[in-house]
């Protein structure tokens, strides 16, 4: 664990240099990490607009992304009380 210093004085609660090399590498990681994650999203919205522009529906294909990070078990139990609860409004 990372020595933030003591709680006595004000110069004593400073971080120590080691505390701050950490810190500031840290920062710069997590910074670095989400430029990564604005230019992926980007991405996936570019993979989007082009599906779409083949022909198939987004707003469907984002749900098939969704289900298809679910477990099968998982997926089938919640498709089956999805099926239930139509049929009790008389939806299906």
């Amino acid at each position: 664990m990372p020595d933030f210093g003591g709680t006595d004085t004000v110069a004593a609660q400073s971080l120590t240099q080691t505390a701050q090399d950490k810190l500031r590498q840290l920062v710069a990681r997590i910074e670095r990490l989400e430029e990564e994650k604005k230019s992926i999203g980007d991405d996936i919205k570019e993979t989007y607009a082009e599906a779409k522009a083949t022909g198939f529906d987004s707003k469907v294909l984002r749900q098939v992304v969704r289900i298809r990070k679910q477990d099968r078990q998982e997926r089938e139990e919640q498709e089956q009380i999805r099926e239930l609860y139509l049929h009790a409004l008389g939806e299906i």
